[in-house]
C-alpha cells in the first residue's frame, strides 16, 4: 500500500469514528440538555466540532482536523469515565448507557488509534538550514 492510500484509508478511518460518535451525541443530547443543561450543551458542541473534523479530513486531511478530532475524542472518553467514578458537577452516571455508551467509546477509541498512526506516519517538514550571505574574503 502507498503512502498515498495509506493516508487516505486513515483519514477515511477517522472521519468515519468522528461522524459515528458525533451522531451517538446528537441523539443523545436532547435528553442530556433535560437531565443536566452543561452536558447536553457539551454533547451538542463536542458533535459539531467532530461533523468538522470528518469534514477536514474528508476534504483536506488536515493536521487540524486530526488534532481537533483527538482532542474531541479524547475529551469524550475522559468525560464518560469520569462520570461513571468520582463523578462530574451535577453529573454523575452509573451505567454505560447501552448502546451508545460503548458505541460512542469504541468509534472514539478508533479514533485515536488511526491519530496515532496517522501521526507516526505523517510526512515531516525538515527546516532547511539558515541561509548565509557570502561575505568576500578580507572584510
Amino acid at each position: 500500500m502507498s503512502s498515498r492510500s495509506a493516508a487516505v484509508s486513515l483519514a477515511g478511518i477517522g472521519a468515519c469514528c468522528a461522524l459515528l460518535s458525533a451522531v451517538v451525541h446528537l441523539v443523545i443530547a436532547p435528553e442530556h440538555l433535560e437531565e443536566t443543561l452543561y452536558i447536553g450543551i457539551l454533547f451538542i458542541i463536542g458533535s459539531v466540532a467532530l461533523l468538522l473534523a470528518a469534514a477536514g479530513l474528508v476534504l483536506r486531511n488536515s493536521a487540524a482536523a486530526w488534532w481537533l478530532g483527538a482532542l474531541v475524542s479524547g475529551g469524550m472518553i475522559l468525560g464518560f469515565a469520569l462520570s461513571r467514578t468520582v463523578g462530574l458537577p451535577g453529573y454523575h452516571e452509573t451505567d454505560w448507557d447501552p448502546p451508545y455508551g460503548m458505541l460512542s467509546l469504541v468509534a472514539e477509541a478508533l479514533f485515536l488509534a488511526a491519530f496515532f498512526a496517522w501521526y507516526v506516519t505523517r510526512p515531516t517538514l525538515v527546516p532547511s538550514a539558515p541561509v548565509r550571505p557570502k561575505v568576500p574574503a578580507g572584510r
